[in-house]
């Protein structure tokens, strides 16, 4: 298994160059093809408009070509920032239609997604904001998300897996096996509350299955009495780590997707990023 392509989500805003300088080096690191998504926000034509349209249609098309301009520009800086940072094969996309579908689309077809969580602060409406959430839980694979704040200066050379032994951190690691392959420390940390059992111990056969993919890891078994999203996140302070692995859920209801506690704090207190998948 290898990351012969990896995805990026590319807009106008402050954190892209960020995200981009990010999967650039991820992409050089694994000799990987860089696929930037430029979702351009110019709606699909939905047919034929009445006559007495016209002059409504103009002002569409006249906002069509900004939109699309603004996104020609993106693409350019992308390919300039990943130039510049020596990436072998790389490519921008325009896209029209709604973001997240063409986030989506992409992300099916690539090894890796890299998006980053949108500035709480900016002028964004809803969907814009929770792109990031919607692209972790429908793209079928490792997405690898960046805080809104923190530096991203070293490329996941120090990985903490946080592991519950349950179908989406199996996903996660083995998406993210790549990763952990050229890792220069893996830990493997399993949490138990209180004086609860744990719920999935480490089984050796997952120590066995990592070493025989090449990643040496260490396993951390440990109790907390906080909440766990915040214990992952003092160990992986501690261990000095620059990218967490784990698992995400969410909960369906009322068909809204709803995020699980831990992946929605983590999401929301994290300067690290984060590889998830679901």
């Amino acid at each position: 298994m290898t990351l012969s392509s990896i995805a990026v989500h590319l807009d106008h805003s402050e954190c892209c160059e960020a995200r981009t300088r990010f999967a650039a080096r991820l992409a050089r690191l694994h000799g990987s093809h860089l696929c930037g998504i430029v979702p351009t926000g110019v709606r699909e034509r939905a047919g034929m408009q009445p006559p007495d349209a016209a002059a409504a249609a103009t002002v569409a098309v006249s906002a069509s070509l900004y939109l699309r301009r603004r996104a020609e520009t993106v693409a350019h800086v992308f390919r300039c920032r990943v130039r510049g940072l020596g990436a072998a094969s790389f490519d921008a996309c325009l896209v029209d239609g709604r973001p997240i579908d063409a986030v989506v689309a992409h992300a099916r077809a690539s090894d890796l997604l890299v998006v980053g969580q949108a500035d709480a602060e900016a002028a964004l409406d809803e969907t814009a904001r929770r792109l990031y959430e919607e692209a972790m839980l429908r793209a079928g694979g490792p997405v690898l998300i960046l805080p809104r704040a923190g530096r991203f200066d070293a490329v996941a050379d120090r990985v903490m897996i946080a592991w519950d032994g349950g179908r989406e951190a199996a996903m996660s690691v083995r998406g993210a096996l790549p990763i952990l392959r050229e890792a220069s420390q893996v830990t493997l940390v399993s949490l138990r509350r209180g004086r609860e059992p744990a719920l999935a111990p480490v089984a050796p056969e997952t120590r066995r299955w990592l070493q025989r993919h090449g990643v040496a890891v260490v396993i951390d078994e440990s109790t907390t009495v906080a909440s766990v999203a915040d214990t992952l996140l003092e160990r992986a302070s501690a261990l000095d780590a620059n990218l967490i692995v784990m698992g995400s859920y969410c909960h369906v209801r009322a068909r809204e997707r709803v995020l699980g506690g831990t992946t929605r704090e983590l999401l929301a207190k994290s300067r690290l990023p984060l590889c998830m998948a679901h």
